[in-house]
């Protein structure tokens, strides 16, 4: 768990009237930081990609993290406790093109339930959360595993759905 997940949590513990205040805190400066970095990467990371996803193995890498890349975005940035390098998966994000504003709703639909989720279970638990969620992590990482077959598979459902009536008869 990161330094902004401990610090809702304690803001949660000693003070309940400002949970949800530390929670909103942490979404609103994950988001910004976030999208900082994800323009950075557009910007800058466009050209080292660009050389490096020429080749046809690099354009099935290119192709597939446009479909699915999303989903190495929003796992580990919704799932609180386990270390996922989210950072990478938002520079790659950037750097190969996704749309902005898909972008900025899948990361929104992540740190939004995470950091309320921390800052309720803070009020909650008090000092007992940090036990709990290390006594849960084995629940934590079956969680994100699920989660990202679900919306995996949701994803290819919707992207056969929609490419099926392009395809001739």
């Amino acid at each position: 768990m990161g330094g902004v997940d401990a610090l809702v949590v304690a803001v949660a513990a000693l003070d309940h009237s400002n949970a949800y205040w530390g929670a909103a805190a942490a979404i609103a400066g994950s988001v910004m930081g976030s999208l900082f970095l994800f323009f950075l990467a557009r910007k800058g990371g466009e050209a080292y990609l660009h050389r490096h996803t020429l080749s046809k193995r690099g354009q099935l890498l290119r192709a597939w993290f446009l479909e699915y890349g999303l989903l190495t975005v929003f796992v580990p940035a919704f799932v609180p406790v386990i270390p996922m390098p989210v950072k990478i998966f938002i520079l790659s994000a950037g750097a190969l093109g996704v749309n902005p504003v898909t972008f900025l709703i899948v990361l929104t639909a992540a740190r939004v339930p995470r950091y309320v989720f921390l800052a309720w279970l803070g009020t909650r638990l008090g000092a007992d959360t940090w036990p709990y969620l290390r006594r849960h992590l084995w629940e934590f990482i079956f969680l994100a595993s699920v989660l990202f077959v679900i919306i995996y598979f949701v994803i290819t459902w919707l992207h056969n759905r929609r490419i099926r009536p392009l395809l001739p008869r």
